[in-house]
């Protein structure tokens, strides 16, 4: 039970450092009721998958209502892409790229902030979308490449229209925003008269309320999001008009075959450097590398240091939960403890932690956590540091090293099998801590 309480302990404070600078941030979320707030995160598979951010969504909008489903990659860019709040369709024959993957290449089609750009050069292709009815939208926004030689755009929004005309005598970003008349769910475009390249599409209501946008590619790293393009950034930072960035990169960069701290920083102080440079005077959130483990070899020690992380060994979960709502006082006294309020009345109880088994001497190999993960995890405290950007210890926040195992032998299983991804239970429970985080910032 000690092991437990400890691990409850680290997760029950504040994870937030340099909270001060989101203050413009909090003013204007104690205005959403009259103009939207608009959250815009960046990152790899943990954003892309929408597990965390979809659940910080939907507390934000239960709380200050919603302001749309904000910015997404135009269409479908690869199998498996999640959606949550919209239905998002398209013809067959566009031509994806991206910042990382298969679909990269050079030369590149101009990136912006979705890392994706979409290309059709069929006559008639189409792209569709449908929000569901709390995320029903007034503003319209689609950005595209200029070009010569390009063809044109009809949009459609609820029940208006318009013609988005890429045509150009130099190759140049554009946005093209409809207002409409009254609150729609359906939006869609057609290609016509020739190609027709997208960067970016996001839905707004102006009326007020939060807008939470997750824009991750599965897989990439920091530097890789530095291949987009600064004239389409720009271009799409004006319209979009962010109020908070999350920067949420690290778990990737933690499982490379070798972490360079001097490269990762260079790389890190850069793109924070140019989202300031592009975005202008608006608040930036780094949040650190979490917990996550691997029993691969060559992960032990691919850290620049050369020291090779410990197994986790007996897990935390091992303790006893068999007595009824042990979990739910020690959460209340910690919570006590540093002045932050009790639980809800009569919540959800947490998930049971059930013991989880230790994989020693069979092939499988034991759990640790990539040497590589406390290297980017410093980095990223010491940079936003010195920077002046606010930092989340998402690792502290989960209850420390190699919690991740804890997680995923919880019931119900707050991570999965992989050790590194969250399930929906999962990403509610990161979303609540984070979001418990920013509220006690902003109450100072």
């Amino acid at each position: 039970m000690i092991a437990l309480a400890a691990a409850l302990a680290l997760s029950a404070g504040s994870g937030l450092s340099n909270g001060d600078t989101l203050r413009p941030f909090f003013a204007k979320l104690t205005h959403a009721g009259t103009r939207p707030v608009h959250i815009l995160q960046i990152g790899d598979s943990h954003t892309a998958g929408d597990a965390i951010t979809g659940a910080w969504r939907d507390l934000l909008q239960q709380k200050y209502g919603s302001a749309g489903r904000g910015v997404l990659p135009p269409g479908r860019p690869y199998d498996g892409y999640i959606t949550r709040g919209v239905t998002v369709t398209m013809s067959p024959g566009w031509k994806i790229a991206s910042d990382f993957g298969a679909t990269w290449s050079m030369p590149s089609p101009p990136l912006g902030l979705s890392a994706f750009t979409l290309t059709s050069f069929t006559d008639g292709a189409t792209m569709a979308l449908l929000a569901d009815p709390n995320e029903a939208f007034d503003r319209f926004t689609v950005c595209a490449i200029m070009r010569p030689g390009a063809g044109s755009l009809t949009l459609h929004a609820g029940t208006e229209s318009a013609t988005f005309d890429l045509n150009s005598p130099t190759e140049r970003p554009e946005c093209r925003t409809m207002k409409l008349a009254s609150p729609a769910t359906t939006a869609d475009l057609s290609v016509a008269g020739g190609p027709a390249t997208l960067t970016s599409w996001a839905t707004f209501r102006d009326a007020g309320g939060v807008v939470l946008s997750n824009l991750g590619v599965v897989g990439s790293q920091l530097i890789h999001w530095a291949r987009t393009d600064d004239a389409v950034l720009t271009e799409e930072l004006t319209n979009y008009r962010p109020d908070l960035i999350v920067v949420a990169f690290g778990t990737n960069e933690g499982f490379s075959p070798r972490v360079n701290d001097f490269e990762y920083e260079v790389t890190l102080r850069t793109q924070i450097g140019r989202i300031r440079r592009l975005a202008g005077n608006v608040p930036i959130l780094v949040l650190g590398a979490p917990d996550a483990l691997s029993r691969r070899a060559e992960m032990r020690a691919n850290a620049s240091s050369g020291e090779a992380s410990p197994d986790c060994g007996t897990p935390a979960a091992a303790a006893p939960v068999d007595q009824p709502g042990v979990i739910e006082t020690i959460m209340d006294k910690l919570r006590n403890s540093i002045g932050m309020a009790p639980s809800a009345p009569a919540p959800a109880p947490p998930p049971a932690l059930s013991p989880a088994p230790v994989v020693t001497g069979t092939s499988r190999g034991p759990l640790f956590p990539p040497a590589g993960l406390r290297t980017v995890r410093d980095v990223q405290r010491r940079v936003a540091a010195q920077l002046n950007v606010a930092f989340w210890d998402w690792e502290a926040r989960m209850g420390g090293r190699c919690t991740a195992d804890i997680w995923v032998h919880a019931t119900p299983p707050l991570m999965r099998g992989d050790y590194v991804h969250y399930t929906a239970a999962g990403g509610k429970e990161i979303a609540q801590r984070l979001q418990d985080d920013l509220d006690k910032a902003a109450a100072r």
